[in-house]
């Protein structure tokens, strides 16, 4: 990855050239390469695992021993999440092409991306470096989609996503969206703040065999409407399903559930039951639907 001087070592690492300086000295580590006229130059992957160590130890002998056991280290969450604490586009990226050569784009996604934006999630207020990981985030999965593989399957999965900007669910909804178009599914993703009216060419478009709600900022109602315009148009061949709790939990529900992660309710999906069924909970949708 190339070698950096001392002042910009230091800089990476936080602290001052004397302090680097003394680390050299006392750990022998990070161990600097000399130029012709004696300067230190400093390997960039050793101080990359130093900084990543650190932040994770905040002891520097610890931090020392843990960079040295596993070098730069692969491509994981805590590593991510560093480069968003520290706004750092390019190292994000680099981290996540590491990724990419050991990992499929669903894997990077579900065990890099997600957990490193969802350790930076606030629970009370938001936080710049959170702002900055969720816009990072789906700006990457967004691209990831675009370049996905056209669609091989007939069947058409439609989406509802009821999440909010900088929700984790709205992530989560995109890496759903992303896993299903790359294993050939026909996918159309919409928000929850549209009329059901105004569905019905999307869905005589789509002609889906599976309704996904997703995201927890509709109302029942809100839910029962599209729920109905969507049996509407394609009848009892229409299954519907929550993914991550999308149904407020009000007792017991016998719409499918997906679970929380996106690669498994993509094997679901795929595997879905037989059509024709109706569960008592989607009739209590599509009462309140009909009502609406």
């Amino acid at each position: 990855m190339g070698a950096i001087r001392t002042n910009a070592a230091a800089a990476m690492l936080g602290v001052s050239p004397n302090t680097l300086r003394s680390w050299e000295r006392r750990f022998g580590y990070p161990e600097p390469r000399r130029t012709a006229g004696g300067h230190r130059q400093f390997d960039l992957n050793e101080i990359e695992a130093l900084r990543s160590a650190f932040e994770e130890t905040h002891n520097i002998s610890s931090a020392v021993a843990l960079a040295r056991e596993r070098g730069a280290g692969p491509a994981t969450p805590s590593r991510l999440r560093s480069a968003f604490a520290r706004f750092d586009e390019v190292d994000a990226d680099r981290v996540l092409e590491e990724s990419l050569a050991v990992r499929s784009v669903e894997r990077t996604v579900e065990e890099v991306l997600l957990p490193a934006v969802e350790s930076l999630d606030p629970e009370e207020g938001a936080t710049a470096e959170y702002g900055f990981a969720w816009r990072w985030a789906t700006g990457w999965l967004s691209a990831a989609t675009r370049v996905a593989p056209p669609a091989t399957r007939e069947d058409g999965v439609l989406v509802f996503d009821a999440s909010a900007p900088c929700d984790m669910d709205s992530l989560h909804a995109q890496a759903l969206e992303l896993c299903l178009r790359r294993r050939g599914l026909r996918v159309l993703t919409l928000t929850m703040a549209l009329d059901p009216g105004r569905l019905s060419r999307a869905l005589h478009a789509l002609e889906p065999r599976a309704v996904v709600l997703t995201g927890r900022r509709a109302s029942l109602d809100a839910l029962g409407r599209l729920v109905y315009a969507a049996r509407r148009t394609g009848g009892d061949e229409v299954t519907v399903y929550d993914f991550r709790g999308a149904l407020p939990s009000a007792g017991p529900t016998t719409v499918p559930r997906l679970g929380d992660s996106a690669l498994a309710a993509t094997e679901h999906l795929l595997a879905g039951p037989a059509p024709g069924r109706v569960s008592p909970s989607e009739r209590r949708l599509l009462a309140v639907g009909a009502r609406g």
